[in-house]
């Protein structure tokens, strides 16, 4: 008797291991790379083969100083890591009223006003705060038109081809009513670098 509810257990154990354990991963690994090759494969965003990022993870557009770059759109601000590290994924979790979130914020909105040459009162949240993760490869249209005549200028293109090719890349509200418009930073600078 006791032989037999040890081989049962055993049995199960074996089957429930290669269906579940085995079985259902691969199945499930075969379907992703069948039908969303490119989601199941970290939305790799690639230029001339060559792989720049992830539409789904953020990246600073900066020196090695991390000075701005005037002639590159910039990202939100990332909490994670050193920024923007998917191994450190987490926003700074400081409260509104906390004083390093107050001063980061101050230092933020007065290097933005100073680069982009327009009033704190003008800035959108999003260009000072980071996300819940830290990883937003989005901003807001506000922030992105922000920055148009800067980068305008550092390129020596005309505003309104930058402005124009902003709109183009804006991103509506999924299924037309959840979330806010957005726009990809990453994909928007390599859009800018084919414009001139």
């Amino acid at each position: 008797m006791r032989f037999r509810q040890t081989w049962t257990a055993l049995s199960a154990l074996v089957i429930f291991t290669l269906v579940l354990g085995v079985g259902y991963p691969l199945v499930v690994t075969a379907i992703g790379q069948l039908a969303l090759n490119p989601q199941a494969n970290g939305s790799l965003v690639r230029v001339e083969g060559a792989i720049v990022g992830s539409a789904l993870i953020g990246q600073t557009f900066t020196d090695k100083d991390g000075n701005a770059l005037p002639e590159w759109f910039q990202s939100r601000p990332s909490a994670a890591g050193a920024g923007y590290d998917g191994g450190a994924s987490s926003g700074s979790n400081f409260g509104p009223e906390n004083p390093t979130f107050v001063t980061a914020i101050g230092e933020r909105q007065a290097a933005i006003a100073k680069d982009d040459n327009v009033a704190i009162g003008q800035i959108p949240a999003d260009a000072v705060t980071a996300s819940a993760s830290g990883l937003d490869p989005h901003i807001s249209p506000a922030y992105a038109r922000l920055q148009v005549a800067r980068v305008a200028s550092a390129r020596g293109i005309p505003k309104q081809n930058v402005s124009a090719l902003v709109e183009s890349l804006i991103l509506q509200r999924d299924l037309g009513y959840l979330g806010e418009p957005t726009v990809n930073v990453l994909q928007l600078n390599i859009a800018l670098a084919k414009l001139g």
